[in-house]
């Protein structure tokens, strides 16, 4: 007679089925991707002069005439691909965040980084300093107030105290920032305010070039070493460690390549604010997976600032808005959303 414990057990899902590629997944990114390259199209076409979509695409295959190589090479291409970097930075710091902190509203916006990259790189404005000096300072500033944050929270990276230490070193950056703006002079004070509200306005490659390398270098790291282990963590510490994952050592090192890739957006395009909070939720939403979602992540932070680039560039017809304006709306509405929805689920 066979009784219920002579049956065989249920065959548990493998590490490796939970961890790979999800179909759902792959149609969400490709869809982001997709998006962003129609958004990007039309806006290398659109502007004073204006270039057909089809004319556009044959340019960026080499095979464009000369007027159309200069003015998409040489003075629309820096900004697109700009933007599309520091997007997709923003989305893969967030994603790292989140997952790390176990909580929707745990971005680097609302943790101080930004704001340590602000603070520092308002130093330097109200300095003199060049751009090279301000992008320095906010790639420094942003990778301090990450250790200050680490340091004061000790080894709670996830839960409450890792997100009220945030809040409290943000605000003292804020008042920090607030104070550098008294004492700068009117000429100092209006660039730092237009940094501030986060601008793509004439960037070009000296700000693209180093998003390419930092990118090249850390989204490979996040995606490859990171990536399944970040996963694993959101079953809890133990769980994760008793399949072998280094727990602090996968924790500092995503934590450092996160705010790496934040502080170098921010010192390419500015606290572009609420991309690194968008991007991951809606990726995860999305999805429906659990983890990071870190390649969905990138092509819809990607999506969403090249979009609002886009806007900010024609939605008034005499002057073009800084990008943080066109973000700051869209991002503070789905803010309150998000804790609307988060109240009445009972998690906050």
């Amino acid at each position: 007679m066979t009784t219920v414990l002579d049956k065989p057990a249920a065959r548990p899902r493998s590490i490796g089925s939970r961890v790979g590629v999800r179909p759902r997944a792959v149609v969400v990114g490709a869809a982001a991707a997709l998006g962003a390259f129609v958004i990007s199209v039309f806006s290398l076409g659109t502007g004073d002069f204006e270039i057909a979509p089809a004319d556009v695409v044959t340019t960026l295959f080499g095979e464009g005439n000369p007027a159309h190589e200069f003015i998409i090479g040489e003075l629309r291409l820096p900004r697109l691909i700009t933007a599309l970097l520091v997007g997709a930075a923003l989305a893969a710091g967030g994603a790292v965040f989140q997952s790390l902190v176990r909580n929707p509203l745990g971005s680097p916006d609302m943790l101080g980084v930004t704001n340590g990259a602000s603070t520092a790189a308002l130093t330097v404005v109200i300095l003199g300093g060049t751009s090279t000096q301000l992008s320095v300072a906010a790639v420094a500033g942003g990778l301090v107030a990450t250790l200050l944050i680490q340091l004061i929270a000790g080894r709670a990276l996830h839960g409450f105290r890792f997100i009220l230490v945030g809040i409290g070193l943000a605000a003292i950056l804020t008042g920090i920032s607030g104070y550098l703006l008294t004492r700068g002079v009117q000429m100092e004070n209006a660039r730092a305010l237009l940094w501030l509200t986060g601008s793509l306005d004439g960037r070009d490659w000296g700000q693209a070039v180093p998003m390419i390398v930092v990118l090249g270098v850390t989204l490979p790291f996040l995606l490859l070493a990171c990536g399944p282990g970040l996963r694993m963590l959101e079953m809890g510490d133990d769980a994760a460690s008793a399949l072998g994952v280094p727990v602090p050592l996968l924790r500092n090192a995503s934590l450092l390549a996160a705010a790496l890739l934040v502080s170098f957006a921010a010192a390419s395009a500015g606290p572009v604010n609420f991309v690194a909070l968008i991007a991951p939720h809606l990726a995860k939403r999305l999805t429906r997976a659990p983890g990071p979602n870190l390649l969905p992540s990138i092509f819809v932070g990607a999506l969403l600032l090249t979009g609002a680039d886009f806007i900010a560039q024609h939605l008034l017809e005499d002057r073009a808005l800084p990008v943080g304006v066109v973000t700051g709306l869209v991002g503070g509405a789905y803010l309150v959303w998000l804790l609307t929805t988060e109240r009445r689920a009972g998690r906050i």
